[in-house]
């Protein structure tokens, strides 16, 4: 336990002095984690799973050994990263659905998805796009994580979905999002931005008259 001297205690309530002491460290550890969390996601999703902790700890101006303190290993901290790419992009879609006319929600994630903004922003885009080719390869207590975060992601879009049962629409919820991360992928591999654009506007059009478009 660290030694620290209290301040003049005059004028200052001492029980409140004492239990504030008390809880801001579990709180500063709270903190500490997430902002380690919130790098680590945004690294991993630009530069993949392969950074190391000591390169990550380095860019929060903390040690090595301090990372140990908030994960067991580097994988737990891949899952927990993963995690919160996955909020991210919840969060990115509902912001899109909140904005679409009704009827046109599905057309709107889509558009969304496959936009020039999304395209570029890779450190905080969808971890599916970034990450997949490498996930494979991840022990698999990280890749049942992806699973689980998959599976919710295809379900929520699955709402959107026409078809005439649950698992029909959850099934083609799941070839979308799987189709529109591959066209992400590639489109942020390739080095020329007229090609990049088209890729996506076509990957767009197609999606949304396969998808969204009722007949």
């Amino acid at each position: 336990m660290c030694d620290v001297t209290p301040p003049n205690l005059d004028g200052i309530d001492e029980m409140t002095y004492i239990i504030s002491s008390m809880r801001y460290p579990a709180e500063h550890k709270e903190e500490t984690r997430a902002r380690i969390v919130h790098a680590a996601s945004r690294r991993f999703r630009r530069a993949g799973a392969g950074v190391g902790i000591g390169q990550l700890m380095k860019t929060l101006k903390m040690t090595h050994g301090g990372f140990y303190r908030h994960f067991k290993s580097k994988n737990a901290l891949l899952v927990a990263a993963l995690t919160q790419g996955f909020e991210e992009m919840r969060a990115r879609m509902s912001m899109a659905i909140a904005k679409a006319a009704p009827g046109r929600e599905l057309e709107a994630i889509i558009e969304t998805y496959l936009s020039d903004q999304h395209c570029a922003d890779s450190s905080g885009g969808c971890p599916v796009a970034a990450l997949a080719s490498e996930i494979a390869r991840q022990p698999r207590a990280v890749r049942a994580e992806f699973d689980r975060a998959i599976q919710q992601s295809t379900s929520r879009m699955a709402v959107y979905m026409t078809g005439d049962t649950e698992e029909d629409r959850r099934r083609k919820a799941g070839v979308l999002f799987s189709g529109m991360s591959g066209t992400l992928s590639v489109a942020r591999a390739v080095s020329d931005d007229d090609l990049r654009r088209r890729i996506l506007a076509a990957g767009r059009k197609i999606y949304i008259e396969a998808f969204a478009r009722k007949t």
